[in-house]
């Protein structure tokens, strides 16, 4: 029987449960239990635990508990992508220091997170579709795309303006152009990459849609924000896009643009999630081709799925300019493949030289 086990284990994801709670260890077994393409190798109740079984049951994927006694998941995940790189979700608490940490994890190296509701007893019931998708995405990844990534460059800090005194200047730099930039799974580490890698100066406000739930976007925007030269927020209803602002759509709204007065205004609503998205990154760009027309620049980032495709379609069609994320560095090569294939890309880029296009589009 052996023999025969590990020969079904060869056409199966083969996944390692990290996880302090027995009732979540348990949850999690069952879940994966119930699907053809799974198999549990091992759980581990903690991660120096996780960190030993790992040598041996070589998993394909592994679900990570962010908060753990002995061994964290951070601390774990460090010591994990520096010793045996394996693709790795995080599930985390939709809380704000679990939304720091997954953060941090991400930037570690982590595939994705699933956030899920803190209570007495776990519940995963309305995660455990995002669980297995997620899962399944992060057995594909090329694990070398999430390692030895360079860091951010450092800049002064003093010599960026304050959000608020971007505003109180708002008459005065009503932005030319606009780029709107769109990510889903590998997001935040591509963003990072790109937007502290801008110049301060850029003649033109940015807008963002990261597939990510409440909370999660206003920890990304403030992380941002702590790296970049440029000034980055959390999008509001009603926000004016302003040269050297990058506004990001808060999690669990859609996030479009319109022109009020002659300015461009973010609107938010909370419209049916687009393809199980909501902030999707489609309406954010079909509205920015709208009101900017040939001076949109749409951007398309690692992720699953489509999303944003018929958004390029529509700066392209307004004869805008479009950029997507080369397959070389794509974390998940779904939304860029996506466009690329629909014809509606006019360069493609890895994610290190995504930056240096969007000014030189910006500035042309």
């Amino acid at each position: 029987m052996t023999g025969i086990s590990q020969l079904v284990g060869e056409f199966m994801i083969r996944v390692l449960i990290v996880d302090d709670s027995v009732f979540m260890r348990k949850l999690l077994t069952d879940l994966f239990a119930e699907e053809s393409d799974y198999l549990v190798v091992d759980t581990a109740r903690n991660g120096r635990e996780a960190i030993d079984k790992i040598r041996w049951v070589k998993p394909d994927v592994i679900t990570l508990d962010v908060e753990m006694p002995v061994l964290n998941g951070i601390q774990a995940l460090e010591t994990i992508m520096r010793e045996n790189p394996t693709p790795v979700v995080m599930i985390s608490s939709l809380t704000q220091t679990g939304a720091e940490a997954t953060l941090k994890a991400l930037e570690l190296g982590a595939v994705d997170f699933v956030a899920k509701a803190k209570g007495p007893i776990a519940n995963i019931s309305n995660v455990k579709n995002e669980i297995l998708m997620k899962c399944r995405a992060a057995a594909k990844v090329n694990i070398k795309r999430l390692i030895q990534r360079p860091y951010p460059p450092t800049f002064s800090s003093h010599s960026k303006p304050a959000v608020s005194s971007l505003a109180t200047l708002s008459d005065s730099l009503i932005a030319g152009k606009i780029v709107a930039i769109g990510a889903s799974t590998g997001g935040p580490r591509a963003l990072q990459d790109i937007i502290t890698n801008l110049p301060g100066n850029l003649p033109c406000g940015i807008l963002v849609v990261q597939h990510m739930p409440p909370g999660f976007t206003k920890s990304l925007a403030e992380r941002l924000n702590s790296l970049s030269a440029l000034a980055v927020k959390e999008a509001e209803d009603n926000d004016i896009v302003l040269p050297g602002l990058v506004l990001i759509a808060p999690g669990d709204y859609h996030m479009t643009l319109t022109r009020e007065r002659g300015k461009p205004i973010i609107k938010l609503n909370q419209n049916p999630p687009i393809g199980g998205h909501r902030p999707a990154v489609d309406p954010m760009l079909e509205s920015v081709a709208q009101v900017f027309g040939n001076k949109a620049i749409g951007v398309i980032l690692t992720g699953m799925g489509h999303d944003g495709s018929k958004g390029l379609r529509a700066i392209k069609d307004q004869h805008g300019y479009t950029i997507a994320e080369d397959q070389s560095t794509a974390v998940v090569f779904g939304m860029p493949k996506a466009a690329i294939e629909l014809g509606v890309v006019d360069k493609i880029a890895p994610v290190t030289g995504i930056a240096a296009e969007i000014v030189k589009a910006v500035t042309n």
